[in-house]
C-alpha cells in the first residue's frame, strides 16, 4: 500500500534545505476527484438540481474520509482532514435541510435546523484549534508539524 512520505531534500547551493511532503500519485488523483464531487456538489446545491446534489455527498463524504484515514499517521494531515470531512457533513447536512425545506422550521426560540449544521462545523474548529493551540506547540521540532 502506498504512503505518504516525508523526505528532507537538499536545495541548490545557497538556499539551504527543505523538507518535502510526498504524496503518492494515486492519493493525488483520489483527492483531485474529490475536488470535482465537492464541486459539483456544491454546485447542485447552488442551481437546486436536487438528486445530484444529495447523491455527490456520498463520493465527497467517502473520499474525505478515505484522506484523513490514509494521512493519520501525520498529526497535522489528519487534523486539517478530519476538520474538512466535518465541514463537507455539515454542509451536506445544510444543502439537504434547504432541499427538503426544514431549514426554517423552527427547533426553539429562534434557532432553526439549519443552525444544526454549526454543530459539525465547531467540531471542526475545535479539531484545528486542539492541533495548533495544544499539539503543535508541543511539537514544535516535528518535521511533520506544518
Amino acid at each position: 500500500m502506498a504512503q505518504d512520505t516525508l523526505t528532507q531534500i537538499t536545495t541548490p547551493a545557497g538556499k539551504g534545505t527543505g523538507d518535502m511532503y510526498s504524496i503518492p500519485v494515486g492519493y493525488r488523483r483520489m483527492e483531485n476527484l474529490h475536488i470535482v464531487f465537492w464541486l459539483l456538489k456544491d454546485i447542485a446545491w447552488c442551481m437546486i438540481w436536487k438528486p445530484l446534489g444529495i447523491t455527490m455527498i456520498f463520493p465527497t463524504l467517502i473520499i474525505s474520509i478515505v484522506i484523513a484515514w490514509r494521512t493519520r499517521q501525520f498529526v497535522s494531515e489528519l487534523c486539517h482532514n478530519l476538520a474538512i470531512t466535518v465541514w463537507i457533513t455539515a454542509n451536506s447536512y445544510w444543502m439537504i435541510s434547504e432541499f427538503l425545506h426544514f431549514d426554517a422550521n423552527t427547533i426553539t426560540g429562534d434557532i432553526t435546523y439549519k443552525h444544526l449544521a454549526v454543530i459539525p462545523f465547531m467540531t471542526g474548529v475545535l479539531i484545528l484549534a486542539y492541533y495548533y493551540l495544544y499539539y503543535k506547540p508541543r511539537h514544535k521540532d516535528e518535521i511533520e508539524t506544518m
